[in-house]
């Protein structure tokens, strides 16, 4: 670590502020041989313990270089290793909560940024969001956290992790986010919500459902692509793929990069056919989580008419 560096975040841990300047200068020389030590790494951590009102140009600095460090430095790059993992675990934990904003948006876009990232990471991070949706209450890059109800600054965190490359499946949501997704619809039923809160619960519990493609790790770019296009504003899923089949499109056109899955590609139609329906273990699962209430809320009867409508059956919990 350059002495220059280390001074300066001495500096900022001493008066509980970074000047637009002080950040600049930090990021010029942590930069300075064009890449970050473990010394400059901690050197951030502990300016940001410090720091008692952090603004969004700290946040965005400590994210950025904490981020490519924690994701860059063991090879092969974009892989975070068991001892990394653990290490940022034990740096970021407050009794068994994450300390700062800062911190909770470093483990989403360490998530977003690495192809994988071991399963105890997986499961930590999606404890943390989880926890900070429904506890936090604090700035974080885009806006703040609100205990009370679900804001768009928190369906952002959740559509974040749930698609990003290194959470439980690539561009895809697995069972344990689904399940999460009910979870904190349960706890904020009565709470005012953002209307995107609805969109991202139909979506992800559908996206369990019927999504596909998700299996295997993928370049950040394709799942982004992957992303984007379960996001699209009235376009299931499994119903959008089945009509993409069935009127035979163009694949060297728009949709042909999309569907291109390497090793998926060859079975790509079998596998959308088969993600476009309901398999018996997840009729079951679908079924327990509705049943888990004595009537249906609004958004599961939001999620069934989702159903109903791009796979033409009604679902019978």
């Amino acid at each position: 670590m350059s002495m220059e560096f280390g001074n300066l975040a001495k500096a900022a841990a001493g008066d509980g502020a970074l000047s637009a300047d002080e950040i600049l200068e930090l990021r010029q020389l942590g930069w300075a041989d064009g890449k970050m030590d473990p010394e400059e790494a901690e050197g951030l951590f502990t300016a940001n313990d410090a720091c008692t009102d952090p603004t969004p140009e700290w946040c965005d600095f400590f994210v950025e270089a904490l981020s490519g460090f924690i994701v860059d430095t063991v090879e092969p790059k974009g892989y975070v290793d068991d001892e990394m993992a653990d290490e940022l675990i034990s740096r970021v934990d407050r009794d068994g909560r994450v300390g700062t904003m800062a911190e909770l948006e470093l483990l989403i876009t360490v998530s977003e940024r690495a192809l994988n990232v071991p399963e105890r990471l997986k499961t930590y991070v999606l404890k943390q969001v989880e926890d900070a949706v429904l506890h936090g209450d604090g700035p974080t890059r885009n806006g703040g956290l609100d205990p009370g109800g679900i804001n768009a600054v928190e369906c952002g965190l959740l559509r974040r992790l749930i698609f990003a490359p290194g959470s439980d499946l690539p561009a895809a949501v697995s069972k344990r986010e689904a399940e999460m997704l009910f979870r904190i619809k349960d706890q904020t039923l009565y709470d005012v919500n953002a209307p995107e809160w609805e969109k991202l619960f139909v979506q992800g519990v559908a996206n369990f459902l019927f999504g596909f493609g998700g299996h295997e790790p993928l370049e950040r770019e394709r799942a982004a692509e992957l992303e984007a296009f379960m996001a699209r504003e009235g376009a299931g899923v499994g119903g959008f793929l089945s009509r993409m089949f069935t009127s035979k499109p163009d694949f060297d056109g728009a949709f042909g990069s999309l569907l291109d899955l390497g090793p998926h590609g060859p079975g790509v139609e079998a596998e959308a056919e088969e993600a476009g329906q309901l398999t018996p273990e997840e009729s079951h699962w679908l079924s327990d989580m509705l049943e888990t209430d004595e009537e249906l809320d609004p958004l599961e009867k939001a999620l069934l008419v989702w159903i109903a409508e791009e796979t033409g059956e009604e679902f019978k919990a």
